[in-house]
């Protein structure tokens, strides 16, 4: 079991010297999941691995970006296209022709076959890395929706495509700069990685059949069927179980019970759905490690149910006025903020339309995701010099930031990919943005992406650690608004662009990064893992635009809140919102001297400062629990408020209770062998009947609606309906 350490205050794993000398990792997670044997000769870039991830790179792409416009939105894992794809290729071992052809002189004459033997290992995770760098959602889709919908821009296929390619490859350059630091020491251990071990080995080396018992894939298979049908019923049937706000339904005119238990808008205290994608949400709790469930949990409930709600009712900022939880800004007059009534015919800021309609306000839970974004910009630098500052100062003078272990030691079989590579991808999609900006006129000045790029750059380090350590990745969203609000001033299309360059390079850095580790893992020759992430992302890129550009054209109501699919648009309403705070009224007005929201700058300081006793009391008594606690997990992990609703977290939570910790601790053997599984077969059944649900009963003009109690109950509370605790006043709130 992964423990935080007191010298990195993430992970604690116990040095094992036998195994040393035993030449196996030095962490005993490590040797449980991972091989410490290799086949050199083993074939990885074979011809039908390219055929199966591709096709299922580009049909994982186009279903995740189809669902990103959904609200609750389940998503098609790499975990489980992994499992997916093992019948595939043992079928394309099977059935293709083992005859070895010959490449004609001029072209190199090389050899090679369409079977090469058995699907291997190899080939396998080659499929999994195309997967994982590349079939989430590309975050610039959010930017180019909000410039169309709310910005009445009008974009073509290129430029979207393009951004999209620049936005989502950047980052595979700084990636490779990291491999001393994030790769290859053996504490790096990357725990989500021995997850996909654990199953490559079970699927190609392990005998998995035992006297009465079930296989991994064949209960795969009767959990993702049973996912699938039973689906339909919250899912389509009998809505109400997703939303299951029964306290609500109760007393539906009760605004602070409907606030506080609702699933709507409010914080979730219910805790129960029926729902796999309202659980899954913000990530499966079956696959984080328990330690990072607590951590992030105790955030939520601290900042969520205490801190939030003490705001709220004592009318701090004028919070009573709005509605608890929302993705959307307010006017004084208890309206959505109107931005094109503070901006020009440019799309520029308006100081005059702007004193004359009304500041910005902001619902309680996005006033909290702000102040504690202020805090975790300072929190997590600070936290990476006291804990790892040592193993940076190595890795830049060019010392050995740790011995290699066994791993290490058989990559050397294989040629490294040489640093200019990186460098090259680096430099080339960076000059690609520079291209798209200049020929599309989007007033983004060359020296803002520089700037722009110069964030994840300082940022990649600490994130690429706690990403390590917990799965979550460290965002730069604040950051990346904040420096374009106050040198692009009232330009909410720069501050877009700005920030989809900014924040997306960093995500795929260590998306890549967490790839390049499992490469190193399975010992997959370095130069064949570059080839795949960067050919499986590009093409994927493609086919999301033109996922996107479908949807727009053909998808009715599309991003209305009363889209009859649930397809809302939560993540660019929240974009919207962001670019309209940042952007178009600048963060001088939101949080600058005589702001409403002046006071959230204080965390700042408070973040800077925060790790710093938990580490000065670890150095003092080593044996203490505060050598568990890490303050980055603890106000990242809440970071997906708004959009994410309570319930999302609640009952996130208390399922990981049960698979990670009760189930774990009680039952090991049942939990090494079928948890991750299980997650698996959960996300792609749920998705897989969400697709047919749309396409079959929902997408079909007129659709096949139900209109019974079952389907309509949650939609008659407080809850559904935003009420805030408090009215308007005639004509508004004051003028500040």
């Amino acid at each position: 079991m992964l423990e935080q350490d007191s010298r990195d205050g993430s992970i604690k794993m116990e040095f094992d010297f036998d195994a040393v000398n035993e030449e196996d990792s030095p962490f005993p997670e490590v040797r449980a999941s991972v091989s410490n044997i290799d086949d050199p000769e083993m074939p990885a870039m074979t011809l039908r691995m390219w055929v199966v991830g591709l096709i299922l790179c580009m049909i994982g792409g186009a279903m995740n970006t189809f669902f990103n416009f959904r609200q609750p939105a389940p998503s098609v894992s790499p975990l489980a296209l992994l499992l997916v794809c093992f019948p595939v290729g043992k079928f394309l071992a099977f059935v293709l022709p083992i005859t070895i052809y010959r490449l004609p002189r001029y072209l190199g004459g090389a050899e090679f076959s369409l079977n090469p033997g058995p699907w291997n290992i190899k080939e396998h995770v080659l499929v999994y890395i195309m997967a994982n760098v590349a079939i989430g959602p590309p975050y610039a889709i959010n930017a180019i929706v909000v410039t169309e919908l709310n910005y009445n821009v009008r974009l073509s296929y290129w430029f979207q495509a393009l951004l999209v390619v620049a936005t989502q490859l950047t980052g595979f350059g700084l990636a490779g700069m990291c491999r001393r630091f994030l790769v290859w020491p053996a504490s790096m251990v990357w725990p989500q990685n021995l997850v996909t071990c654990t199953l490559l080995n079970t699927l190609h080396a392990e005998d998995d059949v035992e006297p009465g018992g079930i296989t991994r894939y064949r209960y795969f298979l009767l959990v993702l069927a049973g996912a699938f049908f039973f689906y339909f019923i919250p899912g389509y049937l009998f809505q109400a179980l997703s939303v299951f706000s029964w306290i609500c339904w109760i007393v539906p005119n009760n605004i602070p019970v409907n606030q506080l238990f609702g699933v709507s808008s409010g914080l979730g205290m219910s805790v129960i759905t029926f729902d796999w994608s309202q659980i899954s949400w913000i990530g499966s709790p079956l696959m984080y490690p328990w330690w990072a469930e607590a951590h992030i949990f105790f955030g939520f409930v601290l900042f969520f149910w205490i801190v939030t709600p003490i705001m709220y009712y004592t009318n701090t900022w004028d919070l009573a006025y709005f509605p608890l939880n929302d993705n959307n800004p307010y006017d004084r007059f208890g309206g959505y903020y109107n931005v094109s009534r503070v901006l020009d015919s440019q799309n520029r800021f308006n100081q005059t339309a702007y004193d004359l309609y009304s500041p910005l306000y902001l619902p309680a839970t996005y006033a909290m995701t702000y102040l504690l974004a202020f805090a975790l910009s300072t929190c997590v630098l600070v936290h990476t010099i006291l804990y790892h500052g040592r193993s940076m100062l190595n890795g830049m003078k060019k010392i050995r930031v740790e011995q290699d272990d066994i791993h290490a030691k058989l990559m050397r079989n294989y040629p490294e990919v040489p640093d200019w590579w990186y460098a090259a991808a680096f430099v080339g999609f960076f000059l690609l943005m520079v291209l798209v900006v200049e020929v599309w006129h989007t007033s983004v000045p060359v020296w803002a992406l520089l700037l722009a790029l110069l964030l994840p750059i300082v940022y990649v380090l600490p994130s690429g650690f706690i990403y390590a350590m917990t799965g979550q990745g460290i965002t730069l969203n604040l950051l990346a608004q904040i420096i374009p609000g106050t040198l692009m001033a009232g330009n909410p299309v720069a501050n877009m662009i700005f920030k989809a360059y900014s924040v997306q390079t960093l995500t795929e850095a260590t998306s890549f990064v967490q790839d390049l580790k499992l490469g190193h893992y399975v010992k997959v020759p370095p130069r064949a893992t570059f080839i795949v992430q960067a050919v499986g992302t590009l093409m994927a890129a493609f086919v999301q635009v033109g996922v996107k550009v479908w949807m727009f054209s053909n998808v009715n109501d599309i991003c209305s809140p009363t889209q009859s699919s649930s397809l809302t648009c939560p993540h660019n309403q929240v974009y919207f919102t962001a670019s309209a705070i940042w952007g178009a009224i600048g963060p001088t007005r939101q949080f600058g001297a005589g702001a409403i929201y002046q006071p959230e700058l204080y965390a700042i300081a408070v973040g800077a400062i925060l790790p710093i006793p938990f580490w000065l009391w670890q150095r003092r008594y080593p044996g203490s629990w505060v050598k568990f606690v890490s303050t980055p997990v603890a106000l990242n992990g809440v970071s997906y408020i708004p959009p994410a609703a309570g319930i999302n977290y609640s009952a996130w939570f208390a399922v990981g209770f049960v698979f990670q910790y009760l189930i774990r601790k009680r039952n090991f053997a049942w939990w090494s062998k079928f948890n991750y599984v299980t997650s698996a077969a959960m996300d792609s059944g749920t998705v897989l009947s969400l697709i047919v649900i749309f396409f079959t009963l929902e997408f079909p003009k007129g659709g096949f609606n139900l209109n019974w109690w079952g389907n309509n109950v949650f939609n008659e509370t407080a809850d559904a309906n935003r009420v805030a605790l408090k009215l308007i006043p005639p004509g508004g709130l004051p003028l500040h």
